[in-house]
């Protein structure tokens, strides 16, 4: 990248360490909080419908993003906004135990979920300043990696040990509390770490006022020339409905693992839901990432998408069938949510790379963005009515009812624009 000189600090000691405390907090609002919820008491319905909330500050995110690029450096955001997510994950391990901790943790939550998103932001900027385009390239698998890491600490390792803590102390309020504690301490410790080891690039400064109200006509120009792209509507509809199966099933299958046989749940503890949910399936959603990315950049995008589409939505059928049986067996569960997983994984790199094809041109970093906002939207509306529906239809309708709710991405996939050569490795985009 012009302008940027080699850091005198090793990348090796800030980007791992940086793209964990992106991954971590994401993780912790998006699926740690259902386990939470869901062992503490609050009905599917609730948790679905409230949680699924936590999506709007990455729907908006690229409307507040020029703020963080221009008000102070990219730098003072990432460390500062890594400490105040310590703040209020402390604040989410001392209300667990209150009377009203469902309506504190929710405001904590969604306030989490605003700060990791504007930490996004600083981030990925700051990646792109600190870095020549030779180490882009070099640690851009690597940064992935440890995002992926965060997730599986958090979505196994925390939820773990929250029920180990339980087993010991009887109490689900004690367990949770004591797990965010911890977890609001390591954030602390990475937003110190972070103050001292990232780097300063001479290019990561504030700019003037008078750059921002130019930035902001800039700005929404650009917003307005992403709505100007050939068939935006079916694109916009094939952002949305993508994932319009996926979006119902992502909470509901955290639920139906955890409730009760009674309730047609498979009624894991916290443990074994952190090494199947956590350990086996995050594991098996990144190694599909792996080898979609490896099979598209050898034959492009339009020759994988159908097969990616099918990846993404058929194996959600092995739901109906754990339903319907609820075995006891954990490797057949644990089969099950790794094929689901892994097709999920595989089918999710179409989505990614589309949003990259749709978002080429002049302003691909804003476009990317607006995408990601979109991509949001579509999984945050129909998480809000899961619960709801899967508590008055029962888990094997409602997984039923989930490969139905696939039949639209067929229908609008087929009528997307895309090039033949898209993805291909030697095939340069504009």
């Amino acid at each position: 990248m012009t302008g940027v000189k080699p850091n005198s600090r090793s990348p090796w000691l800030w980007i791992p360490s940086l793209y964990f405390a992106e991954g971590l907090p994401y993780a912790l609002a998006m699926s740690v909080s259902l386990v939470l919820y869901k062992n503490l008491g609050v009905s599917n319905a609730a948790a679905a419908f409230y949680t699924s909330w936590f999506y709007l500050p990455w729907v908006i995110k690229p409307l507040w993003s020029p703020v963080v690029d221009i008000l102070k450096t990219r730098r003072l955001w990432i460390w500062a906004m890594q400490l105040l997510i310590g703040a209020v994950l402390a604040g989410v391990a001392l209300t667990i135990p209150t009377t009203h901790f469902f309506q504190w943790t929710l405001a904590l939550f969604w306030l989490l979920a605003f700060n990791s998103a504007t930490h996004d932001i600083a981030a990925d900027g700051f990646y792109m300043l600190a870095t020549t385009e030779r180490e882009q390239a070099f640690f851009s698998g690597i940064r992935n990696t440890f995002y992926r890491v965060a997730m599986i600490i958090a979505q196994g390792g925390l939820v773990i040990l929250a029920g180990k803590i339980q087993e010991c102390t009887g109490s689900f309020s004690t367990a949770w509390s004591i797990a965010f504690a911890v977890v609001a301490g390591i954030f602390l410790c990475l937003g110190i770490y972070h103050r001292f080891v990232l780097p300063r690039p001479a290019v990561d400064r504030p700019q003037s006022l008078g750059s921002l109200k130019k930035f902001m006509l800039e700005f929404f120009k650009t917003f307005g020339t992403f709505f100007q792209k050939p068939k935006i509507a079916t694109v916009l509809l094939f952002l949305l409905l993508y994932r319009f199966g996926e979006a119902q099933l992502l909470t509901v299958a955290k639920f139906f693992l955890l409730d009760s046989r009674n309730q047609g749940g498979l009624a894991l503890s916290d443990d074994l839901f952190g090494k199947i949910n956590g350990y086996v399936g995050v594991g098996a959603l990144l190694a599909g990432g792996l080898l979609g990315g490896f099979v598209v950049a050898r034959h492009g995008l339009k020759c994988w998408l159908w097969p990616m589409l099918l990846a993404i939505h058929l194996p959600d059928a092995v739901f109906i069938w754990l339903a319907c049986v609820q075995p006891q067996n954990l490797f057949a569960i644990g089969a099950g949510v790794a094929v689901e997983q892994f097709g999920y994984g595989f089918g999710f790199t179409a989505f990614m790379l589309y949003m990259i094809y749709i978002a080429r041109g002049e302003h691909a970093t804003a476009h990317y963005a607006i995408c990601t906002g979109f991509m949001a939207l579509g999984m945050m509306i129909p998480g809000m009515w899961s619960g709801w529906l899967q508590e008055h239809i029962g888990y094997p309708h409602f997984f039923m009812w989930v490969i139905l709710a696939t039949i639209p991405s067929f229908i609008v996939a087929a009528r997307i624009p895309l090039d033949a050569e898209f993805g291909k490795r030697h095939v340069k985009s504009p």
